[in-house]
């Protein structure tokens, strides 16, 4: 399994980022695929999950009405556009799939600031 994160970068409040996540090594339009997110002396926390088909997306409070996460299966890649950022964006972001266990990417630094 490997899990390949881009599109972090520095941002401005208000902001807008979108992260794409390249999967491969297993059945990608088999399984839940997740993005979570660590920010500095925190612990890393669940932010959005997208069924296998793409139907059904879930989010953290946090992040509602400006987040969104979709899929393409034909690419196997997950996204996460991100708007109207805050500086408490700030974070590592990691994909994430559950399978056996826990699979991680190596992360993308999402950073908001003026």
């Amino acid at each position: 399994v490997q899990l390949v994160e881009s599109g972090g970068g520095l941002v401005q409040p208000g902001g807008s980022l979108r992260l794409s996540c390249a999967a491969s090594g297993f059945a990608f339009n088999v399984y839940v695929m997740s993005w979570y997110r660590q920010a500095p002396g925190k612990e890393r926390e669940w932010v959005s999950a997208i069924s296998n088909a793409g139907v059904n997306t879930y989010y953290t409070d946090s992040v509602k009405g400006r987040f969104t996460i979709s899929r393409d299966n034909a690419k196997r890649t997950v996204y996460l556009q991100m708007n109207s950022l805050k500086p408490e964006d700030t974070a590592v972001y990691y994909c994430n799939v559950r399978d056996d266990r826990d699979y991680w990417g190596k992360g993308t630094l999402v950073t908001v600031s003026s």
